[in-house]
């Protein structure tokens, strides 16, 4: 199940998601994601326009007792940093705040937006195997909260590249656009206690 934010390069996961011989479903309502086996948020984009669909659709409960509950999410690029509580990006967006963090934009001496292939460093993840992953994005997560482990990576500076905890995976990068790398993980994550 896909949630449809709207800013999202929805036909990328899909695809990435039909390689593997699953054929994903797009959300209509909250009641479709109360009942999925597994959902996917993804984004591409802005933060705030990216919320605001999310409560447009009456998803945020949903999509916040879903991850509470320990069902599996994925979540991808803005769909991660949507897990967070508020976004330098959008000040004045709420966002889900599963994750008690805010975004913040890269500082430094750094392009931004950071676009391309970076390294992937896990540390105490279930889910990840270091790797090099495509990733987009001008905004990230500085650390990892507490309850979560995941993976860095380093752009002027070390950010979090994937936060996980329990069922729920979130990648700042893009696993549908990461080679082989990536759709080995969406594997694990599409067939791991299915």
């Amino acid at each position: 199940m896909i949630v449809p934010t709207g800013t999202a390069n929805t036909a990328s996961v899909i695809a990435a998601f039909q390689r593997l011989d699953v054929e994903p479903v797009l959300a209509a309502d909250s009641r479709m994601v109360d009942e999925a086996e597994r959902v996917v948020l993804p984004g591409v984009g802005a933060f705030g326009p990216a919320i605001d669909r999310i409560d447009q659709l009456g998803m945020r409960e949903a999509m916040t007792s879903r991850i509470e509950n320990d069902q599996p999410t994925l979540a991808i690029c803005l769909g991660m940093q949507l897990l967070c509580a508020a976004s330098d990006e959008s000040p004045d967006s709420v966002g889900l705040g599963v994750v008690q963090q805010s975004v913040t934009r890269f500082t430094g001496d750094v392009k931004v937006p950071q676009l391309g292939w970076n390294l992937v460093k896990p540390d105490g993840s279930n889910w990840l195997e270091p790797g090099w992953a495509y990733f987009a994005n001008s905004y990230m997560v500085p650390r990892l909260a507490e309850g979560w482990s995941g993976a860095t990576t380093e752009y002027g500076g070390s950010f979090v590249s994937a936060m996980e905890r329990g069922s729920v995976l979130a990648c700042q990068f893009h696993p549908e656009l990461s080679g082989a790398w990536g759709s080995n993980l969406l594997r694990r994550w599409v067939w791991r206690d299915a």
